[in-house]
């Protein structure tokens, strides 16, 4: 059964102009998009099969990432279904030189396991067995039933 800290991935991306919206902070589609793909990734580790998005449960912007800041995005599963996987997903805004960080998004996505055919497949069961996994677990927990 694999636990919540081996599913724990971190991904930076570099915001380029390109990534840019009209006020020159990143598109939040941009981010979305970086979310869904690092969200995916933790998922198919823990379920050890294909992920696909089902749902974005919760996604709130609480500030802006800059053109050249670097947007450093964190993803766990936190809980699991028979088929579904449920991910943390956290993005902080990170000054490139420095390393100082400032939280500036927090989401869960659920995802569904498939076959090649793309039928829904059954996911193991979730183990927390550290401190810092029930902390992540807690949290999104929390967040889900709307406790903050």
């Amino acid at each position: 059964m694999p636990t919540v800290l081996e599913t724990h991935i971190q991904n930076r991306f570099r915001v380029q102009p390109n990534h840019a919206n009209n006020n020159d902070t990143l598109h939040g589609g941009n981010l979305m998009k970086w979310l869904d793909e690092v969200g995916a990734m933790s998922a198919m580790r823990f379920a050890g099969e294909t992920c696909v998005t089902a749902r974005v449960n919760e996604l709130d912007f609480e500030r802006p990432i800059g053109i050249g800041d670097t947007a450093l995005v964190e993803a766990f599963v936190y809980d699991a279904g028979r088929t579904s996987v449920h991910v943390g997903l956290r993005a902080w805004r990170e000054e490139p030189r420095s390393g100082e960080t400032e939280r500036t998004t927090e989401s869960s996505f659920t995802f569904v396991a498939i076959d090649e055919d793309g039928s829904a497949v059954p996911v193991p069961d979730l183990t927390v067995e550290s401190e810092r996994g029930q902390e992540l677990q807690a949290r999104m927990l929390e967040v889900e039933d709307g406790v903050e």
